[in-house]
């Protein structure tokens, strides 16, 4: 177990990148390949849409909804073990979905299965890289966040390509020995020990009635061995709620709610684009370089936004860019039932492929500016659980406005005014939080007072005024009173 007074910025850092890189390849750009068979199992089992979409819909959302699985185990047990037993995990499920005889069999082998494992490995992975990373954190997520769209750019030809040649069954079977990679990425999850993560220890262990040696090896003990915090009651306990006490906290309850719309808003676009650029004249291997284009200009909004965030002069306003990109993502969903042919169609999957990355990349970074990083991997895991339902739900209703309208251009509609109202709420929230700071600092000048602002927003002032020496020994003596009582 590595041990470092802070996040190296380096070293063995970029192999944690390079593993989070491979992870979001297996897991996101794999889901969003999935829309391709689409159009596949709408004809081999004869179903409308809105039945159809439901398995994109439960793979997202079992990604989504056990994510606060994986970052238990990454915590409690070790993020290499949760990784590799998801990439098992993720394998079999596709697997067994080459083996489908119904839309049911693949709800739970491709749904629920697959989503189960790609959840245990998405979050953990995410989580080290912010413990790697500080001053280059928006870079090192821009990266390892770009797996996703080099994914979709590589993968979705190739899975057109497989579904020709050996049908869609055989495109499974290999992306399912392809999943397998995901071991190979948990094994280069080496742990490291933060200063910041002994402060999280239990209080009965800084006691004065535990002897020195004692209490050197119970800490050693749970800053090495996380189970053997589960044998102890009074541990676990203040473990978990030191974990989840975040939730409390005003500025991720208002993000929560602004992710719970920007999710909705993004789901529908990934698992429709295909089958409306084929319902517009597009052919099938234009369609799918619609979801190449999108995946590789993701790519480019991941590191560009990373590095432009990470400058001094943007650093502080990386709310705000997150804000930026995400509605222009909605505005991108509002044009998109205007763009009838493949020539205009390309444009959109620029635009909209190059903010999609912007955001996903900042999710993390925006989410560590909120909650720290001690809390990042539990944080996160929250964030990702607040996607399940959206994701579970907007494509089904998606497709059943496609069915009753007979065209897509309710459901894109919806999508983006979702996506424009996930970013004007965060907007007002800032803004008022803006305002309220600035009338606080002017009372504080008023009233001679010194005011300490917390990360949770709490608010502490203290008194300026001089004190001579017989004041200090006054305040001193009711102090000691005041304890011994």
């Amino acid at each position: 177990l590595a041990r470092h007074a802070g996040p190296p910025d380096g070293g063995w850092g970029w192999m944690i990148v390079a593993g989070c890189f491979l992870v979001t390849i297996c897991t996101r750009a794999v889901t969003r390949c999935i829309s391709i068979f689409f159009v596949e199992f709408q004809t081999y089992f004869g179903q409308d849409y809105a039945r159809t979409a439901w398995i994109h819909s439960i793979v997202d959302c079992a990604t989504m909804l056990c994510a606060p699985l994986g970052s238990l185990i990454s915590n409690h047990v070790s993020c290499q073990v949760g990784i590799m037993l998801g990439g098992l995990l993720a394998s079999t499920g596709l697997i067994l979905s080459s083996f489908a005889t119904s839309l049911e069999h693949l709800y739970l082998s491709l749904g629920v299965l697959t989503g189960l494992g790609f959840a245990l490995c998405y979050s953990p992975a995410i989580a080290m890289v912010g413990k790697y990373f500080n001053k280059k954190k928006a870079l090192a997520y821009g990266i390892a966040m770009s797996g996703s769209g080099i994914g979709t750019f590589i993968l979705a030809p190739v899975v057109q390509l497989l579904i020709e040649q050996f049908s869609w069954r055989g495109a499974l079977l290999i992306l399912g020995g392809f999943v397998l990679n995901l071991c190979v990425c948990g094994a280069l999850m080496r742990p490291i020990a933060l200063k910041e993560d002994h402060k999280t220890a239990p209080e009965f262990l800084e006691q004065d009635y535990v002897p020195k040696a004692q209490k050197r090896d119970l800490k050693r003990m749970y800053i090495c061995s996380p189970l053997i915090k589960a044998w102890s009651r009074e541990c676990l306990c203040y473990c978990s709620w030191k974990e989840y006490d975040f939730l409390l906290m005003p500025g991720f309850m208002v993000l929560a709610v602004s992710v719970l719309f920007m999710a909705y808003g993004c789901s529908p676009l990934f698992v429709y684009l295909v089958p409306y650029a084929l319902s517009v004249g597009v052919s099938h291997h234009q369609a799918a370089f619609l979801m190449s284009i999108l995946g590789v200009i993701d790519i480019i909004g991941n590191i560009t936004f990373g590095w432009l965030t990470d400058r001094r002069c943007l650093k502080k306003h990386r709310h705000f860019c997150y804000l930026f990109a995400v509605g222009m993502d909605g505005l991108c969903c509002l044009f998109l039932p205007v763009l009838q042919n493949f020539p205009l169609l390309v444009p959109f999957s620029f635009t909209f492929g190059y903010f999609d990355g912007a955001y996903v990349t900042l999710i993390p970074v925006v989410t560590a500016d909120v909650v720290g990083t001690s809390s990042l991997s539990s944080a996160l895991g929250v964030v990702c659980f607040l996607h399940a339902i959206p994701y579970l739900v907007s494509p089904p209703v998606a497709g059943w406005l496609v069915d009753t309208s007979g065209s897509y251009t309710a459901s894109f509609l919806l999508c983006g005014f979702s996506m424009i109202f996930s970013s004007t709420l965060l907007c007002f929230a800032r803004l008022a939080k803006k305002i309220k700071r600035t009338h606080l600092r002017s009372l504080t000048n008023d009233t001679g007072t010194k005011r300490h602002i917390w990360t949770n927003g709490a608010i502490a002032y203290s008194v300026t005024a001089q004190l001579d020496q017989k004041d200090v020994e006054f305040l001193a003596a009711d102090t000691n009173s005041y304890s011994n009582r």
